[in-house]
């Protein structure tokens, strides 16, 4: 008797073979690739796992699809006009699928994503772009509103000044002292009552 295929998927093995790898390349073990990188005089290694650089970059998927047979069994990339910090984040990344950049970076980010043409990074990078301008709109939105609603109370008198004018007779000479009645006006008044 044939029983029906039944589908066996684990939820953490994708987290927990990240995980794994980003152990291996942090003690050194089982690195095939040294990635020199330098800008403006510093520089750094970083060693790495080839499958793991060629599986999330186009760029090293390429290089080493097409490298010669070397003699030893370490090969080794150089990367120039890249920045040593921006690097680590991109390893950090493609292990681990997350990694955490001050907001200034971001865009550097993005650069390095495009240049090493790792679309996953690249396109968190543009979508945590996209949030950060939303939230500046929203900010301003709210600024401007704040604003206008501020002005339109500057503009529009309170209605106390209103009823105290109703109050007032229309005729200045007849105004109360304190009033806004002119001193000739009371002069007048005055004299109209002798």
């Amino acid at each position: 008797m044939e029983s029906n295929p039944v589908l066996l998927e684990s939820k953490s093995s994708p987290i927990n073979l990240l995980n794994e790898m980003q152990q291996l390349r942090l003690l050194g073990h089982l690195c095939d690739v040294t990635v020199s990188v330098e800008y403006q005089g510093v520089r750094a290694e970083f060693p790495a796992h080839k499958a793991v650089l060629a599986a999330t970059s186009k760029f090293f998927k390429e290089v080493f699809l097409n490298e010669k047979p070397v003699d030893g069994p370490r090969s080794n990339v150089f990367l120039n006009e890249v920045q040593v910090a921006d690097f680590a984040s991109f390893l950090e990344f493609v292990y681990t699928a997350r990694v955490e950049v001050e907001e200034d970076r971001v865009q550097r980010m993005l650069e390095i994503a495009e240049k090493l043409k790792c679309l996953d990074l690249s396109e968190t990078c543009f979508q945590l772009k996209k949030q950060m301008l939303e939230s500046v709109l929203l900010e301003l939105q709210n600024f401007s509103e704040s604003q206008n609603s501020e002005e339109e109370s500057a503009a529009c008198p309170s209605t106390e000044p209103a009823a105290e004018a109703e109050r007032e007779p229309l005729d200045p000479s007849v105004a109360a002292p304190g009033r806004g009645a002119s001193p000739e006006g009371l002069a007048a008044k005055s004299k109209e009552k002798m």
